[in-house]
């Protein structure tokens, strides 16, 4: 198993629009493709506090990009991205690592 760390650094005052379209859209979606979700996290002590993580878990790098293009392409995640920007963007950037567990992880 990998596990794919995804670090959205938001706009100024746009982490809880993020968050909103995460719990009301984004992780529905996942669970329709097929998406591992493992977790979601703000910061509330850390290098900033516009900070939006959560990890998925992937069987392989094939399978992550198989599911990642049925979902870009979903015409409901579609709309869903467009009317939570329709004030503006969300995002500033996007910090992505694939993590491979070590052999004593607890997660494998």
């Amino acid at each position: 198993m990998l596990y794919e760390l995804r670090v959205y650094h938001c706009m100024p005052g746009k982490l809880p629009a993020l968050s909103k379209r995460f719990e009301t859209a984004t992780t529905k979606l996942f669970e329709k493709h097929g998406f591992r979700q493992i977790g979601y996290w703000t910061v509330a002590i850390g290098e900033s506090s516009s900070d939006f993580y959560y990890i998925l878990g992937w069987e392989s790098l094939d399978e992550r990009q198989e599911k990642f293009a049925a979902f870009g392409s979903d015409p409901d995640w579609i709309a869903a991205r467009a009317k939570s920007e329709e004030g503006g963007p969300l995002v500033a950037s996007v910090t992505n690592t694939i993590l491979m567990p070590t052999k004593y992880s607890q997660l494998k």
